[in-house]
């Protein structure tokens, strides 16, 4: 039993430190968003932090077993750990909160790291570290199965991040969360001090002969190790925008890729009879060529779900040959650590390449459009290094020139028509908060983020003040109003400036001001579009995050406040919890109106307004509009939160009572539930 026991001991401290891995990082990511806005890129952010760390803790795993005795070894990552005890209990301190026009990347990565900096760079380093300890102690029947652990470390991994959306956030709240993550992490250091004592009498030289198959790596495998890994972390980057930004913003669904991408390291490296090469070949083939067609953007609307599925997929076949290759490639244990910061820093890499990188140089979303090119030729050339020899040589290039020959063709096209199509866009910008683009169609200009509208207005300057898309007369929004418009002039507030369509029920008198995050969509609001010219000194831009500047300011006394930031694929939970309605009713006054606009295909906010409204003491009715192309009026749904007074005027009378189901709980900064929230 006790020799039981101590076999179980080094797969026990890899998975659990996998999972601790990779359920802090979507908590912690939780914890920072209602600092920076609750937009995407702050998760993309997040990426980067942890890729970057991973980096170092394979880096600090290499130097540790390679340069020092077991003695030392043992000694040096028992101090580090007793030393990352000192950042326990895992909770962000406030003094990294923006107070406003700040570049959010190096606040994010400062909060990161002194938050979860020591902690998260010793379990990166625990899978190449106990792997080495292992080799140098005997204990794997054969150098090449040590690297089965590396599988194990993965399947933690993907784990703890499925686990987290369906079983942790809906049943824990997130400061509870953080000290229960802070509970398991003191039982993963004793762990280590158990194993690193176990193994501490090991032969130090053990190591380079353990599997009697010290070859060298050559120059192209070494290569390879960082290249391979740069590919597919790039792509997954690339291709879970491309899905959230162009197909369909779907909510949470970024945990889909990030899941296949873990899922195809865990069948590559847990044995070599999954990667059997000839079927990858022809399964690659046949999402290869049609990804990257359908860059083109054909279908992409019609047949959102099924795009989705199949970018997807695609996705896990190209990185299923990338990570296959890759464990064909794998070292004897003498170069396994090289081998892994190989690979971490080529993650790191081609992280750093889509989330830094890429909006620096590029103006417009064009990531995927050459990523995915470069990732297959990549794997053209990894599967076509490894083909059997005995195949005719002359068979074996001109495969190799077919290959290559469609690929160049098709990602010519592709490049032409999408080049094609961003030429004629009148404005394309980038930044830290995504890309934009404003486009002429016909008689109306749009502001677009993907596929995802942020406002339009009639080019014509006789209509340039209609108030269209989702903010007609006849949606909830027009219609409260037109309530307070009869009353007198209006004071309102709106979170999400869009094109500035809000702007086109100002009048003399009234005072409109607008909270947006994204400094791009002021300027683009003022230069591209007419409403918020036309309104002049009746309208005001804050920019920030609108709950903190909200938080800053002395109450505004608004009769209305409308909020517009739920139509993406980020749902920014910050401002639909019992502290933000809180925050809100300090800002309207008693008789206010708070218009919430729930326009969503993925994910159902009503009930959740609801919930807080009656929370606060108010009642919440929903309003919804037709589509009427004519007039360029998009199908809305709107919740307006008042006094059950306000209610009984005809203007709206008829708003339908919302109920709230029983799986869904008051949302606060410490507990929300995004999952439940979705539309089966």
């Amino acid at each position: 039993m006790r020799h039981k026991l101590a076999a179980l001991l080094a797969p026990a401290t890899i998975f659990l430190g996998a999972s601790l891995l990779f359920a802090v990082e979507p908590l912690i990511a939780k914890m920072i968003l209602p600092w920076f806005g609750g937009s995407a890129a702050v998760w993309i952010a997040c990426l980067l932090f942890f890729q970057a760390a991973l980096l170092a803790g394979y880096l600090y795993a290499h130097i540790v077993a390679t340069k020092l005795s077991p003695l030392w070894q043992m000694r040096v990552h028992g101090a580090l750990l007793v030393a990352s005890l000192l950042f326990l209990p895992i909770v962000p301190s406030a003094y990294w909160k923006p107070v406003g026009g700040e570049n959010p990347l190096p606040l994010i990565l400062g909060l990161l790291t002194a938050t979860i900096g020591l902690p998260f760079v010793l379990l990166s380093a625990t899978t190449p570290l106990v792997q080495a300890w292992l080799a140098r102690d005997g204990n794997a029947a054969g150098g090449h199965n040590i690297y089965r652990l590396y599988a194990l470390s993965n399947l933690g991994s993907m784990l703890a991040l499925l686990s987290y959306p369906v079983l942790l956030e809906p049943l824990i709240a997130t400061h509870a969360q953080a000290w229960g993550w802070s509970a398991f992490y003191l039982g993963f250091v004793a762990l280590c001090f158990s194993l690193a004592w176990r193994t501490r009498n090991a032969a130090s030289l053990a190591i380079d002969t353990i599997d009697g198959l010290d070859v060298a790596p050559s120059t192209a495998d070494r290569v390879l190790w960082l290249l391979l890994p740069a590919a597919t972390s790039a792509l997954l980057l690339a291709t879970t925008d491309h899905i959230l930004r162009n197909i369909a913003a779907i909510p949470l669904f970024w945990i889909v890729p990030l899941a296949l991408y873990l899922l195809s390291f865990i069948i590559a490296f847990e044995s070599p009879r999954w990667y059997v090469r000839p079927l990858w070949a022809v399964v690659f083939a046949l999402f290869a060529v049609p990804m990257v067609y359908g860059l083109s953007g054909l279908f992409l609307v019609e047949h959102f779900l099924a795009m989705a599925a199949f970018y997807s997929g695609g996705l896990f076949v190209c990185c299923m040959v990338c990570h296959g290759e890759l464990a064909v490639l794998k070292p004897s244990t003498r170069h396994l650590t090289a081998f892994y910061l190989s690979i971490s820093a080529g993650g790191a890499l081609g992280g750093l390449a889509v989330a830094a990188v890429a909006p620096a140089i590029f103006n417009a979303d064009i990531d995927l459009l050459l990523v995915l090119p470069a990732t297959v030729a990549l794997g053209i050339i990894a599967m076509w290094r490894h083909w059997p020899k005995k195949t005719d040589a002359l068979w074996r290039w001109i495969a190799l020139a077919f290959a290559f020959a469609i690929l160049v063709i098709d990602a010519r096209a592709v490049t032409r028509d999408r080049l094609q199509d961003l030429s004629t866009a009148r404005l394309l910008t980038r930044n830290f908060y995504g890309a934009l683009q404003v486009m002429d169609w016909g008689a109306i200009r749009v502001l677009q983020n993907g596929n995802v509208i942020h406002g339009r207005e009639f080019r014509a300057a006789s209509r340039a003040h209609e108030a269209v898309s989702y903010y007609a007369p006849e949606s909830g929004l027009g219609r409260a109003i037109a309530l307070l418009d009869a009353r007198g002039a209006v004071k309102a507030g709106a979170i999400g400036l869009g094109a500035g369509t809000v702007a086109a029920y100002a009048r003399e008198g009234d005072n409109y001001r607008f909270y947006e995050l994204n400094p791009a969509v002021e300027r683009i609001a003022t230069q591209q579009f007419q409403y918020l010219p036309l309104c002049g000194k009746a309208c005001d831009v804050t920019l920030g995050d609108a709950r903190l500047s909200l938080e800053n300011e002395a109450s505004q006394h608004f009769d209305l406040l409308v909020l517009d930031a739920f139509t993406g694929d980020s749902i920014p939970v910050h401002l639909l919890t019992r502290e933000a309605f809180t925050l809100y009713w300090q800002h309207l006054k008693p008789d206010g109106i708070l218009a919430v606009h729930v326009s969503n295909k993925y994910i159902d906010l009503a009930p959740v307004v609801a919930a807080a409204a009656r929370d606060s003491g108010h009642d919440a009715r929903l309003f919804a509009n037709v589509l009427d192309a004519t007039r360029a009026v998009d199908a809305s749904t709107w919740v307006l939160v008042a006094a059950s007074s306000t209610f009984e005027h005809n203007d709206l009378a008829n708003g339908a009572p919302i109920t709230v189901p029983p799986g869904v709980n008051l949302w606060t900064d410490d507990y929300s539930n995004l999952w439940r929230s979705l539309r089966r």
